[in-house]
């Protein structure tokens, strides 16, 4: 069971090594990368059913026990989230591969991309904030290779935003681990459930709002966001996807792991609701003043990840297993909403609302595909994100919460305000003239295996929300992750 837990970050490492000895075949590069996709997606699965059955997986890297040594935890919460990305990352890997691209457009590409999926599991994975910051530092530096792979003078300079605010999260990331260990002599997170308490409240309530701003930054949160929606639209569509579904709920979930795990609180949290509220509506109308499908989708990301943050304001299990069943709606639904925006400019040569109509008529098989993605998106009943959203609702009325309830609910309306302006003026009206471009067969599978997959969480929402309920209580009892970790003995 231990090396199982090791392989989601195992496998991609060696794919991305092997895809660099057989860099000279595009084919044998492509085989590597989707076998180690498949690979992690079957690890990842397995690790669900064997965690949620027996228990937690721990693993002291090298032998060395914590808090000395490096702790890989297989929790819960982790394994949900690992194969939840692992099928993301798979269907993804397909739709790029499926693109018109010269072979050397596509050099080195799958190299990087498995290297951001062995940060993706790390970052999951790993149990003390160093190596955190290391997943991260290896997710950002791939990052920064797919926003600019195949980029023109526009894209590079919309991507150095992005690069920016990159490198000062790492800094202030960097920052903040540094002042933890100064007070405390570790970074191991068991061990600070225990070392923080001898901290002065005053000094931990810092250090824990500075963690929160960090990972707020990472996330997307209100008022870090800035650079998320002049980074993204602009990236290609793979790497958008991508983006949108995975990289900003690593950094809610980091948000999660740390907040219930190090600084917990024995009620809601005013200001991280206030912070939650001000993300959703800000999110939103920032959706509703667009005129690109991208850019409506990458302000959604925005408020979308509000409701997460909302979850964990309530600081209850019913808040945080609703945020956790948001964060696997989210990746799903998020990464096939910017696939089909993909199709729909692989069609028509643009996504841009003014200079598109017509499409449900010409291309019914890609409205098919949007449609209950920007249902389940605008939180429509029976879809995944009524489910979440509901989830929210209950957990906000159960601790007296109505404002930041209210807020989530107009965002709500709102956000199905702005899936039919994309409908009314994308899919609905007189087709233009001519036939729509051919799409590859492959991009459309990815992106319909995708939609399924969103379906599908719908369909089985009563176990996943049971499941994540099981998550909840074990990051909120108290010195649950300190015994599972401080046990292991190499």
């Amino acid at each position: 069971m231990s090396t199982m837990a090791t392989l989601p970050i195992v496998i991609p490492l060696a794919a991305a090594a092997m895809t660099l000895i057989v860099q000279r075949s595009l084919k044998a590069e492509r085989v590597i990368g989707i076998a180690a996709s498949i690979a992690s997606v079957a690890v990842a699965i397995w690790l669900l059913v064997t965690v949620d059955q027996d228990g937690a997986i721990v693993v002291a890297i090298g032998g060395w026990a914590a808090p000395v040594g490096i702790s890989l935890v297989a929790d819960r919460l982790a394994v949900l989230l690992l194969a939840t990305s692992a099928v993301a990352l798979l269907a993804v890997l397909i739709y790029a591969v499926s693109q018109k691209s010269t072979d050397e457009e596509l050099r080195g590409f799958h190299a990087v991309y498995q290297m951001l999926a062995a940060g993706v599991a790390l970052a999951l994975l790993t149990g003390d904030l160093f190596t955190l910051f290391v997943a991260f530092e290896i997710m950002l530096t791939a990052s920064y290779v797919l926003l600019t792979h195949r980029a023109g003078g526009t894209e590079t300079r919309a991507a150095l935003t992005y690069v920016v605010i990159g490198l000062v999260a790492s800094a202030l990331l960097l920052t903040a681990i540094g002042l933890i260990y100064a007070v405390t002599g570790t970074v191991n997170l068991a061990d600070l459930t225990v070392k923080l308490d001898a901290v002065p409240g005053g000094l931990r309530a810092g250090l824990g709002w500075l963690l929160f701003m960090v990972f707020g930054i990472k996330a997307a949160i209100f008022p870090l966001f800035f650079w998320l929606p002049d980074s993204y639209p602009l990236a290609p569509t793979p790497v958008t996807a991508l983006f949108a579904g995975l990289l900003t709920k690593i950094g809610v979930y980091a948000i999660i792991r740390t907040q219930t795990l190090l600084f917990p609180s024995d009620g809601p949290v005013t200001l991280m609701l206030v912070i939650a509220g001000l993300t959703m509506i800000v999110g939103v109308l920032g959706a509703i003043a667009q005129k690109d499908i991208k850019r409506i989708l990458s302000f959604h990301i925005v408020s979308q990840i509000g409701y997460m943050i909302m979850g964990l304001g309530f600081f209850t299990v019913a808040g945080v297993a609703a945020a956790i069943v948001f964060v696997v709606h989210q990746i799903i639904v998020k990464a096939s909403l910017f696939l089909v925006g993909g199709l729909v400019e692989s069609s028509e040569g643009t996504g841009a609302i003014d200079a598109v109509n017509g499409v449900a008529r010409r291309s019914p098989w890609i409205a098919a595909l949007f449609l209950p993605s920007a249902l389940s998106l605008a939180g429509f009943p029976p879809f995944s994100g009524f489910v979440g959203k509901l989830a929210l609702v209950e957990a906000g009325f159960g601790v007296g919460s109505w404002a930041v309830v209210g807020v989530s609910l107009l965002a709500s309306v709102l956000t199905v305000f702005s899936m039919t302006k994309i409908w009314g003026g994308v899919f609905w009206g007189k087709p233009k003239d001519g036939s729509p471009f051919p799409v590859a067969r492959g991009m459309a599978v990815a992106t319909a295996s995708l939609v399924a997959v969103g379906l599908i969480i719908a369909v089985g929402a009563q176990p996943l929300v049971e499941y994540a309920e099981r998550a909840a209580v074990d990051l909120m009892a108290e010195g649950t992750y300190r015994g599972l970790v401080m046990g292991v003995q190499g």
